[in-house]
């Protein structure tokens, strides 16, 4: 899942960044509200975890025009001083949560895990296609009873996969969902751990198939 961090202290911004990067997310960092807003625009997330205190545009106004392009991805406020009208005005404008600093990160990585859980409409989340199982707490997969050993980068696929419901994805979505803004990608990048995830379900009741057009899609085989 693609998360956007927008903190313009380097140091917080870094911490932030190592925290939700060992939580199995891919972040993407801007450091002022008018490259946050930019980036919005062009971009999906599966979560905005957004400063008030920024440089060229303020947090509020950014969460004011997301709200307003009528952009429902969930986002976490972080404020240093945490007034109760500062965050009436932020609830009003459309966040989902705040986290008054200083603070830690296991409460950061917490609050995050409940709004992505949130958005999906279930808590905890939980997907299944055929005997393959997925869990949102840990963001592991079972296959078959059995623990499935993935890379990072596999889960993150699989992930988009068996959280589309039935639903085919093409290549450039499904490279957009996992790669961060600052990474140069292969463009048979996708083919590639597509390739490894078929090697590893092969033996199951669960396959990978490419619909002509269309992109991937996650089924189970028949018996």
């Amino acid at each position: 899942m693609r998360v956007l961090l927008v903190e313009d202290n380097p140091i917080l911004s870094r911490s932030l960044t190592d925290a939700l990067t060992s939580a199995k997310l891919t972040v993407d960092c801007m450091h002022d509200g008018e490259s946050a807003d930019h980036v919005l625009r062009t971009q999906d997330y599966a979560l905005v975890i957004l400063d008030i205190g920024l440089p060229k545009l303020d947090g509020l106004e950014v969460l004011r025009r997301l709200r307003a392009r009528r952009n429902a991805v969930p986002v976490l406020m972080l404020t240093a001083h945490g007034s109760v009208e500062e965050r009436v005005r932020g609830l009003d404008l459309g966040a989902d949560d705040y986290l008054a600093k200083p603070f830690a990160l296991t409460e950061l990585e917490a609050r995050a895990r409940a709004l992505l859980r949130r958005s999906h409409g279930q808590e905890p989340l939980h997907a299944q296609c055929g005997t393959l199982l997925y869990d949102s707490v840990d963001r592991g997969f079972t296959l078959d009873g059995e623990a499935l050993a993935l890379t990072p980068r596999e889960r993150s696929v699989l992930e988009v996969l068996i959280l589309r419901n039935g639903r085919a994805i093409n290549k450039d979505t499904l490279s957009e969902k996992i790669f961060g803004l600052d990474e140069s990608v292969n463009a048979d990048a996708i083919e590639i751990y597509v390739h490894r995830l078929r090697r590893k379900l092969e033996r199951s009741s669960v396959g990978i198939v490419t619909l002509r057009g269309l992109g991937y899609l996650l089924e189970a085989k028949s018996a």
